[in-house]
């Protein structure tokens, strides 16, 4: 007997909190933090962010749900340099790197995964710190939504204006199309990247592929 299917209802897990020693489940969205020097937080910002040329997991961004991890970077500058941004990071598939010359630990995106993990106090040497790190390869997964650290109320406020001026134009440019940054037009998710938008197999309507419930009005 064959069963036709049309409709579905998604019931989501929420936790975008997890601690930094519990490992990101794959398709998640995430709070992350990255530090940086004020006038490249300034830069990622206006523009998102870039790849990193390389690193100890290849290019990517780095970034990392441990703040206090974040706010090491940028390394040897002063404090009154240092910027540590709060992100929400849609992580993808996920690959754990734990062990120093890691097989994949350059090469995981070629292998399908979208995000490096590595644990807390894994014991590689490349992170003597102990402190759990991200790198994820597509800079789109990333984006900024506060300040978590500034060095001055007079920097926060700047950058915070920032940030609430490129959610403004993102949401009038994703009033006229399915736009990455603003909010889809079917589902009403915040994109990180464009949603995918089809007509239904049964009853026609446009739907978008991330919709978490839809009733089909077919009765074929």
């Amino acid at each position: 007997m064959s069963v036709k299917f049309y409709g579905w209802e998604v019931m989501y897990d929420d936790d975008q909190h997890l601690q930094a020693e519990q490992e990101p489940k794959s398709g998640r969205l995430y709070t992350m933090y990255h530090g940086t020097k004020v006038q490249v937080a300034r830069n990622i910002i206006r523009d998102g962010f870039r790849q990193s040329a390389d690193g100890m997991l290849g290019p990517g961004v780095y970034v990392s749900r441990n703040q206090k991890k974040a706010e090491r970077y940028p390394l040897n500058s002063p404090v009154t340099d240092r910027v540590v941004l709060k992100l929400r990071v849609d992580v993808g598939k996920v690959k754990r790197i734990d062990t120093d010359n890691h097989p994949l630990q350059k090469s995981w995106h070629s292998q399908g995964y979208d995000t490096a993990w590595v644990p807390p106090n894994c014991g590689m040497r490349a992170v003597p710190s102990g402190l759990e790190e991200d790198c994820v390869w597509d800079p789109k997964r990333v984006e900024v939504v506060d300040i978590a650290l500034a060095p001055n109320t007079n920097i926060l406020a700047e950058l915070q204006g920032l940030i609430a001026q490129k959610q403004q134009q993102q949401a009038n440019a994703g009033s006229t199309g399915q736009t990455a940054g603003a909010a889809c037009q079917v589902c009403k998710k915040k994109m990180l990247l464009p949603h995918t938008v089809q007509a239904c197999w049964g009853c026609g309507e446009n739907i978008c592929t991330l919709t978490a419930k839809h009733f089909c009005s077919f009765r074929g």
